[in-house]
């Protein structure tokens, strides 16, 4: 199941929380304000459904029952919450974590590619919720560097509390997966010797369009990803070519931090990234990235100066 974080137009701060019918969405935030789906609070987003207990298995479990119906008619009360995905603005669905955790050098064509050894353990580095933007929202080139680069990632969100735990119940605390692009001012990540600043500018994570749960995905190993800058492929891989499964970044990551519910695990990046190309390719005003991954959908933004 797919769900969202959406606004309308004409009131873009007011967040709502739906999920996806075939090529529409559902309000579920009106559905559940009505009666018509049962939980046990009002909620506006999916970081407030995740953060009460049992909250995703709670709607799943309902939603599974009434929507394989083919007939609309029979959706009864939820029909009037029916919307055309056209007529709303779609944002990240996880907008403000607690922890936005990105990890270096994960897959192996890409490790490859810069000629660097393969981890022994998951490199694990920073990112900040500031740099989380929305589809269709502007990737901006800031003043201090020209040289910004794409990566597609896969992101894991967190749905439990997760303290210690071994890799063998590492899913158990997954809610679901979405995209982000871990955009990247190479010059300054090679001028600090670390990834902090490089990594943290507003815009730089854009994320979305939804949140997959794990009920569809599984592990999330096996999954079709990839990039194109401007309608040209650049990446194309198989989140199989991870070198760290995400069972073994929760399991390793939770034995050094607590991991909160709404917690992103941006999971790293395939071959085909912009500064190992010859000659590099970086991002340009009027640029429009797209990242696809199989079961989530298209993640889209332009960029501008």
């Amino acid at each position: 199941m797919k769900f969202i974080n959406f606004s309308r137009s004409s009131s873009p701060s007011k967040l709502r929380l739906g999920c996806l019918f075939e090529d529409r969405g559902v309000n579920l935030s009106d559905a559940i304000d009505e009666g018509v789906i049962r939980f046990p609070n009002p909620v506006s987003s999916i970081e407030e459904v995740l953060r009460t207990d049992n909250g995703l298995e709670t709607l799943e479990k309902q939603l599974r029952v009434i929507l394989p119906l083919q007939n609309l008619n029979a959706l009864d009360d939820l029909t009037r919450h029916l919307f055309s995905l056209s007529d709303v603005v779609i944002q990240a669905p996880i907008l403000r974590p607690q922890k936005l955790i990105g990890i270096g050098l994960n897959y192996r064509d890409h490790a490859e590619e810069t000629k660097m050894e393969l981890p022994k353990e998951p490199l694990l580095f920073a990112m900040y919720s500031n740099a989380i933007t929305s589809p269709g929202q502007p990737i901006r080139i800031p003043a201090m560097s020209r040289k910004i680069d794409y990566e597609a990632e896969l992101a894991v969100v967190i749905g439990s509390t997760a303290r210690d735990v071994g890799p063998e119940r590492a899913l158990d605390y997954v809610a679901g997966y979405t995209i982000i692009n871990d955009v990247s001012a190479r010059d300054l990540q090679k001028a600090d010797g670390q990834w902090l600043r490089a990594k943290s500018f507003d815009t730089f994570a854009p994320m979305g369009p939804c949140l997959a749960t794990r009920s569809e995905l599984g592990d999330g190993d096996g999954l079709a990803i990839q990039l194109r800058l401007n309608g040209q492929t650049m990446q194309k891989s198989s989140t199989r070519n991870m070198i760290h499964k995400v069972p073994a970044l929760i399991s390793h990551i939770s034995k050094v931090m607590t991991l909160e519910a709404g917690d992103v695990i941006s999971t790293g990046t395939p071959a085909g990234v912009g500064y190992t190309r010859r000659p590099p390719v970086y991002l340009q005003p009027g640029d429009v990235v797209d990242i696809e991954i199989e079961g989530i959908g298209i993640l889209r933004n332009p960029v501008e100066g």
